[in-house]
């Protein structure tokens, strides 16, 4: 039985606490492991706004409507408002210079995308100068890439550039028709 005179202090609850909810966390991740959520760009904004190293920031969950929850991997957590939040998201995001990974994979979306409007394919792409070779039903059409300039596209090995602001804009200037879809 439990008196006042050997109750267990406050700190003691706390941390008895704390070491349930990670044994719990842990076993739940055995049973249902989850797919992390966050991108690296994810972290390192919100690493921006609360001033943390991007790689400490587990997770971030909404609590109530009004809560943002940040969860670190060391077990800790900080509240923040939502609306504060969500503001300072928008202002780092429109700071926060693009990584060339985030850039490739942005690239190379717009790429496939374009593809499929004109029935193209292309080889594998070079991502330290974002280049590739497109196709049209196994025929070589022309070389596709991105540089400084934007898009560009040149039916051969050499010769000039077509530069265009797109990624579709760029593949029709190498005189490829969209497909009908039926």
């Amino acid at each position: 039985m439990t008196t006042v005179a050997n109750a267990p202090s406050k700190d003691e609850q706390a941390l008895a606490q704390a070491e349930l909810y990670s044994h719990i966390e842990t076993q739940a991740e055995v049973v249902a492991p989850t797919q992390d959520p966050l991108t690296s760009r994810d972290r390192r904004i919100i690493g921006e706004i609360i001033e943390v190293q991007p790689e400490s920031v587990r997770t971030i969950w909404i609590e109530g409507g009004i809560t943002v929850w940040v969860q670190f991997v060391d077990g800790g957590r900080l509240p923040f408002d939502r609306n504060w939040f969500a503001t300072r998201v928008a202002e780092v995001k429109a700071t926060l210079p693009e990584t060339p990974r985030e850039r490739n994979q942005r690239l190379e979306s717009e790429l496939k995308e374009a593809c499929t409007i004109f029935g193209l394919y292309h080889g594998e792409i070079d991502y330290l100068v974002f280049s590739t070779k497109v196709y049209h039903q196994g025929k070589f059409v022309g070389f596709v890439g991105w540089d400084e300039e934007g898009w560009y596209a040149r039916p051969r090995q050499y010769g000039l550039n077509r530069v265009a602001p797109s990624a579709e804009q760029v593949i029709a200037s190498l005189g490829v028709r969209a497909t009908v879809v039926v």
